[in-house]
Parts: C-alpha cells; sequence; structure tokens
C-alpha cells in the first residue's frame, strides 16, 4: 500500500511513495493531524540525487518495523530541499544550531505548529560508529513529547528565536571599501591547499565563486601567487575524478583531497557556476585546456540534462542499480576490449589499474575512476579517440536516476553561463539554446496571474533566489545577446522588490509577502553551493541600474552590500559571490555600447574585443541603428555612419571608435587605471 506521495511533482518525494511510512507532503494537513492526535512532526528533508538520502530511505523508510514505529509515534513529513528551499533553511538552522552541523538527509522533529525542538541529520537503523540507531532516537523523542512536554516546548521555543535572530538585522551598515576587498583575499590565499588547490581539506567542494573572485582580484594585482592558486585549483579538479573525464561535467565534491573520488551526483548548479569560471580563467589566461573543460561541460548539460522544450533538469544521482558511481566505474578488461589498439595510452593516461581506486562501501562493487595522472599534460589523440568508443559503451549502462526537476534558479544559473560562453567562443547553437531556455523561463515557470514558479509543473511560488537569478540571466542575454531582453528585465526588479524586500531593514527575504509564512521569515545571505539570493539580487540590480540608467536600483542593492561588508573580509568562502557586488560598488563601471548592423562584419570584429577577454565590473550593449534600446548607454548614438564603438567611465566618455584595436587600447587604458586606483 502506498502513501500520500505518489501524486506529488517532485522525483525524491515519489521515490518515497511505496514506503511503508505514511508520508505526508508539507502542508496543513499534516500539521492538523499532528494537532489532532497530539503528536510531534518527524520531518524529513532530501533530494534524489543524495547518496545518503539512499542509504536511510534502504535502511529505514523501506523497512517493515522502523515504519511502524515512525508511524505510531510521529505524523511524517517528507520535504525536497529543492522545491521547498525555504522549509529546508528555516530547519537546517536549527540542526546546525542544535547539532554544529547539518547536511542531508535532515531529520528534524517538530512540535504541532512547525517549532523544531530536536534534529539530526542521517541515523543508521542499528547503533554504528557512535551514532544511535533511529527507532532508539524515534522512541526516545515520543518519551520526551510524552514525559517532559515543557522541556520541549521551551527548547522549540529558544530555537525558534534563535533562528529568527540569525538573521541579518544589522543595527548599522558598513561602507564597502577595497580594504574590504583585500582582507578577503588575504583570508582566501591563507586557506589555500598549494598541492592539489581548493580551499580546506577534504571533503572538498568546488568552490567556483571564491576562484572567480581570484580571477577578479588578478586583474587588479596581476600576482603570481593569485594567478598560482587559481591555475592549480583548476587544473587538479579538471583532472581529478570529480570531472567526469568520459562525457564532461562535474560531480558534486570530493572526499578526498586530490580531487579524485567524488560523491557521484552531478547537479545541474555546479556546472553552471564551474562552466562560468573556467571561461572566465580561459580568456584570463588564453589555457586552451580552460576552454576545452568549458565545452564540454556545457555539451554535457544540453545533451543529458536538456529538456526538448528549453528547460534544463535539476541532476543526476550518484547511484544507478543501487551502486554508487557504478555507471562511471571501469576495469582493466573493459578498458581493453573498448579501446583497442588505443589501450596502452588511455590505461596510462587515465591512471587504470588491475586493482582500481574506488570500492563502494555498502556493496563492495569495485573500479577504477578515471583520472589524469600527470594534470599538466593535455589528452594525446589516441585518448580522444578512445574517448567516443567509451562513452558509446557507457552509454549501453543503466544510467544514475534523473531528478526531472526545472528549477528556476538554477536553470538561470545556467542560462547566464550558456549565454556569455557563446558569445565569448562564438557557438551560435549556445546562443539558440540559451533563447529558448529564457523563453522557457519566461512563460512555462509562470502562474496566469504573472507570478514566477520555482519548478515546472509544481505550484510552489518562486523564491528571491529565482527571481534574482533570472534577474541576472536577463542582464546576460541583454550583454550577449540582444537588448530587447531588457524589456523583461525591469518589470521582473520590480517584481523582486515588491515580493522580497526589506524596507525595513535592507536585504531581500527568502519567500514572498505573498508565500505561506513558516515559523519565521528568513533571508539567505551565505553563498554556499549556489549564491544567496542577496547577493544575486544586489549584482543583478547594479547591473540593470548600469545597463539602462535606472539608478533607483542602486538602493537596495547597496544596503545588502551594506549588511555584507562587516563580514564578507573575514569569511569570504562565505561571501565570495557578495565580494562581486561589492566590487561592483566600489570600481567605476565600465559601459561599452556599440552601435552597427549585426551581420556587419566589423560590428562582429568590435562586439568580439569585448566578448573574448574578461572584463568584469562591465557592461556591454549592442544595438542597431535607428533601433537603440531606451539605455542611457545609447543616449545621442542611434544613427552612427558606420559601425561604431563607445567606452565610458565614471561620467566621462573616450573617443568614438570603429576600428577593433583602438577599442582594444581603450580598453586596455581602462583596466590599467582600474590597476593604478587599487593601488
Amino acid at each position: 500500500m502506498g502513501n500520500r506521495l505518489a501524486d506529488e511533482t517532485s522525483p525524491y518525494l515519489r521515490q518515497h511513495a511505496d514506503n511503508p511510512v505514511d508520508w505526508h507532503p508539507w502542508g496543513d494537513e499534516a500539521f492538523a493531524l499532528a494537532r489532532e492526535q497530539d503528536k510531534p512532526v518527524f520531518l524529513s528533508v532530501g533530494y534524489s540525487s543524495c547518496h545518503w538520502c539512499h542509504v536511510m530511505a534502504h535502511e529505514s523508510f523501506e523497512d517493515a518495523a522502523t515504519a511502524e514505529v515512525m508511524n505510531r509515534l510521529f505524523v511524517n513529513v517528507k520535504v525536497d530541499r529543492e522545491e521547498r528551499p525555504d522549509v529546508d533553511s528555516v530547519y537546517m538552522q536549527a540542526v546546525q544550531a542544535m547539532t554544529g552541523r547539518g547536511g542531508w538527509p535532515m531529520s528534524v522533529w517538530l512540535t504541532p505548529d512547525g517549532r523544531p525542538f530536536y534534529g539530526g541529520t542521517y541515523y543508521p537503523n542499528s547503533d554504528r560508529q557512535g551514532m544511535p540507531a533511529f527507532p532508539r532516537v524515534c522512541e526516545a523523542v515520543a518519551e520526551a513529547w510524552r514525559d517532559r512536554r515543557d522541556d520541549v516546548v521551551e527548547q522549540s521555543t529558544r530555537l525558534t528565536q534563535a533562528i529568527d535572530e540569525d538573521i541579518l538585522r544589522p543595527d548599522a551598515v558598513v561602507e564597502p571599501t577595497r580594504a574590504l576587498l583585500r582582507d578577503a583575499y588575504d583570508n582566501i590565499a591563507g586557506q589555500f591547499e598549494p598541492r592539489y588547490g581548493g580551499f580546506g581539506r577534504a571533503p572538498k567542494f568546488p568552490q567556483a565563486m571564491t576562484i572567480d573572485f581570484l580571477c577578479r582580484a588578478y586583474l587588479v594585482n596581476g600576482s603570481e601567487q593569485t594567478l598560482t592558486m587559481i591555475t592549480t585549483t583548476l587544473d587538479a579538479m579538471a583532472a581529478g575524478g570529480m570531472y567526469d573525464q568520459v562525457g564532461g561535467g562535474f560531480a558534486r565534491y570530493s572526499t578526498d583531497d586530490a580531487w579524485l573520488v567524488p560523491h557521484f551526483e552531478k547537479m545541474l548548479y555546479d556546472n553552471a557556476l564551474l562552466a562560468r569560471v573556467y571561461l572566465h580563467a580561459y580568456l584570463l589566461t588564453g589555457n586552451r585546456r580552460y576552454e576545452r573543460i568549458v565545452t564540454e561541460t556545457i555539451e554535457y548539460v544540453l545533451r543529458d540534462l536538456h529538456h526538448e522544450n528549453g528547460g534544463f533538469f535539476a541532476a543526476e544521482d550518484a547511484d544507478s542499480e543501487g551502486i554508487e558511481g557504478k555507471f562511471y566505474l571501469w576495469s582493466l578488461d573493459e578498458i581493453r576490449e573498448v579501446c583497442g589498439d588505443d589501450a596502452d595510452e588511455v590505461i596510462r593516461y587515465y591512471g587504470v589499474t588491475e586493482a582500481g581506486n574506488f570500492v563502494d562501501p555498502h556493496t563492495q562493487y569495485s573500479g577504477n575512476i578515471l583520472h589524469v595522472v600527470d594534470r599538466d599534460e593535455e589528452p594525446p589523440f589516441a585518448v580522444l579517440r578512445a574517448r567516443e568508443a567509451l562513452r558509446a559503451r557507457r552509454d549501453t549502462r543503466v544510467r544514475p536516476g534523473l531528478d526531472d526537476k526545472v528549477l528556476l534558479a538554477w536553470n538561470a544559473l545556467f542560462l547566464a553561463t550558456l549565454v556569455e560562453a557563446a558569445a565569448a567562443l562564438e557557438r551560435d547553437e549556445w546562443k539558440v539554446a540559451a533563447r529558448a531556455n529564457g523563453r522557457f523561463l519566461l512563460t512555462r515557470l509562470r502562474r496566469a496571474d504573472g507570478r514566477l514558479l520555482r519548478s515546472w509543473g509544481a505550484p510552489h511560488p518562486a523564491y528571491a533566489e529565482d527571481y534574482a537569478a533570472l534577474l541576472d540571466a536577463l542582464c546576460s542575454l541583454a550583454e550577449f545577446d540582444h537588448p530587447s531582453w531588457l524589456d523583461f528585465a525591469r518589470p521582473l526588479a520590480d517584481e523582486l522588490l515588491r515580493l522580497f524586500h526589506d524596507e525595513e531593514a535592507g536585504g531581500f527575504f527568502t519567500s514572498g509577502r505573498d508565500a505561506e509564512q513558516l515559523v519565521v521569515r528568513q533571508k539567505d545571505v551565505f553563498d554556499d553551493a549556489t549564491p544567496s539570493a542577496n547577493s544575486l539580487a544586489a549584482n543583478a540590480l547594479l547591473r540593470l541600474a548600469e545597463l539602462i540608467g535606472a539608478l533607483h536600483y542602486r538602493a537596495p542593492a547597496s544596503r545588502v552590500i551594506g549588511m555584507f561588508g562587516r563580514v564578507a573580509g573575514s569569511h569570504p568562502t562565505a561571501f565570495a559571490n557578495a565580494l562581486a557586488a561589492v566590487e561592483r560598488e566600489v570600481t567605476p563601471s565600465l559601459e561599452i555600447a556599440i552601435v552597427g548592423a549585426r551581420g556587419d562584419d566589423r560590428t562582429r570584429a568590435l562586439v568580439r574585443e569585448v566578448t573574448r577577454r574578461f572584463i568584469p565590473n562591465a557592461v556591454l550593449l549592442v544595438a542597431e541603428p535607428g533601433h537603440v534600446p531606451s539605455s542611457l548607454l545609447f543616449e545621442g548614438r542611434s544613427d552612427a555612419p558606420e559601425p561604431t564603438a563607445y567606452v565610458c567611465e565614471t561620467y566621462s566618455c573616450r573617443q568614438p571608435v570603429t576600428n577593433p584595436d583602438d577599442l582594444r587600447a581603450q580598453l586596455d587604458a581602462a583596466l590599467a587605471a582600474r590597476q593604478d586606483a587599487a593601488t
């Protein structure tokens, strides 16, 4: 007999539809039943590609005896953290306050009015390595609810107050300065691991936003130390098993220092952010390896995560056939069989051995994770040729599970990367895909009343991160595709401010003023696996203000930046995308307007001069003569007699130029002036 999850939109919830646990989706019905039966609510939060979520499901939620305990003692609620980041965020803070750490699966016990009083993450089904068995924890929680109700209620009240007070509500904001950026740089440099790159020890997460900060810093300081931190990290990640050497794309994180052994799930947002920073590193250094990684990562998403209507799916699982990483592992014999005459070179290049380098701890299934032994070596022709055969063989295997949610914020993150890469690498087919995705997000993820949705086909209203990420993507489309996308950006910015802006204290709440109100109304402020709603909003609003000259969008962005100014310098990896907004605030914007027919080779040459180099804190618009958009960048510039570029900075414009060499000289001079000002 199934439970109430079979008709849910979330693949993660549907994975639990046949559990013997009497699961409820999040909603009033579950909490009303808890009040009626005077039971706590057990809240389990996870996502479909989460390996340890699967482990706890197999051990406990599929076990009839454990389910009997849960059904007898609690009203049980399942939540997909990717569909309901508001719910996840509130209770994750509670778990972190109680235990000092967090993660998924998340297990939290709530009072019938939704206040948390006990929680943790993964619990085994039997006592193991100092962790108590999940059924025993359930019995203890129920006993506390039954026999020590006053203590439980007091704990829930304290926790709820602590979560509410943890929201950034500063008494005063801090004016951002370049000194803050220097402090951030010094702290990042102090965390750098010089052998394999990255920041800190295993498990290692690919901190794309931190590396992007270093790319911007290198343009200012020109330091060999900065370049070493960038290239060591990017080279090691691209060589490791965390990068799919056969099919492209990155896994979520590495369990070891060398980026060799990943948890094998692939997330859309990681690949969006990593493709972007590899693109910026390529434009900065000219290293063709980084261009290859960008291309392979984007092609992976377009091939394996792309819906025919234009959206992008959320993730691929770590497991297939119940075995972690099985889809990605190779035996020595299979390599020899598939690669033929190229096998010896493939074995050498990818470090393949008889024993392998990975064993699934649950099934003991083993094999080789392909990795580049010499990370400075580019793949020889034999390896490139064999890789096609390896991918063809791998495509005959059972693929990991696909999380087919189409999430607005994650799609927008990839869209911004896709259109920038399309312009920089002159890939017209990517630009076509970007336009299709932009149209998809603006139409298919919208209710009849105009309110955006978090996920395609699901009823949940979009959150601040969705609106802010889409606004940023629309700015990218306007810059790298066509300025007409600004027609959608301005009303979206107005909706972002209307629904989420805290006019009293500044910043943006996670959920809209029209959404379900949880025990607290939070603000998403930390740049973690994805950029926070507040850093996304600050960056996007500043870009929009510069693109259209509507300076009233700067004020709410500046308040956010002032809030971050208290902590971003001392905790830079937690505010790496916020630092981009700080930098945009303290750096004079470079405004580049090009007027010329798009089909004219002279126009394309001018545009190429901008898009083929890394120029942060700049905005670009390209318009046809006589058809310029409503933007201060084009005031008095609608009828250039030949393709012409205009470069302005700090309310001062340079001489209009028609020659790419002259435009390059102006851009070089502007960037050199930035270096002088920063030092």
